[in-house]
């Protein structure tokens, strides 16, 4: 892993992904959130402020990028909650089957190597009587937005951190097991191959 990978990526994802329509993404999914949370792909903590703190008894994040911990380690100083850090990638989860009450996901599946994988893992360690909450961006409805999107998938990658711009959200949550009780869809303001938004809530099929 590079400088730019280890210092300057995870400020560049860290201003990215704080910026003010994303934030009003994360409004509308993160208060769902009940009893005990998993977030993958705690990043920086930009969730951190939306939990609410009535319904939430404590907050597991993972993530394997050591850039994004050491940004996550402020957030979760100043922050009320009850924060468990680990230092983990999605694919494995070092948590005990059915031991979550909610799995929280945000922009992050985009980024994940396996993210089939990953969400069956996520599958794993949720209660049968919880649910996975996620606010993604991916592959976008109209033709000429697709076409740019994997067009462009491979180099965006590269300068990204390994985010790719169309995975189709809800076909992946599905092929891992999940059946989607709801999912909106949007695009938010800014460079539409980047900002096409899905978010809802899903849970275990079984």
């Amino acid at each position: 892993m590079g400088l730019y990978d280890r210092y300057v990526l995870p400020r560049v994802i860290n201003c990215v992904c704080g910026l003010k329509p994303m934030a009003r993404q994360r409004e509308k999914v993160v208060p769902l959130a009940r009893g005990q949370v998993l977030e993958i792909g705690l990043g920086s903590g930009l969730n951190l402020p939306f939990y609410d703190r009535s319904q939430v008894t404590g907050v597991i994040g993972i993530d394997p990028s050591a850039g994004m911990n050491r940004l996550a380690e402020r957030a979760i100083r100043e922050t009320d909650l009850s924060v468990e850090l680990i230092p983990a990638s999605a694919e494995d989860i070092p948590l005990e089957e059915n031991s979550v009450d909610t799995v929280l996901v945000t922009y992050t599946l985009c980024t994940i190597p396996d993210a089939d994988s990953a969400l069956k893992q996520m599958h794993r360690v949720l209660k049968p009587d919880g649910q996975l909450i996620f606010c993604e961006h991916g592959a976008a409805p109209d033709a000429s937005v697709r076409r740019w999107q994997d067009r462009l998938d491979r180099v965006w990658g590269v300068i990204s951190g390994g985010c790719h711009l169309n995975r189709v959200i809800p076909d992946l949550i599905e092929a891992a097991g999940f059946r989607i009780r709801d999912v909106d869809t949007m695009y938010l303001p800014g460079w539409k191959p980047a900002s096409f938004n899905y978010w809802g809530t899903a849970v275990t099929a079984g």
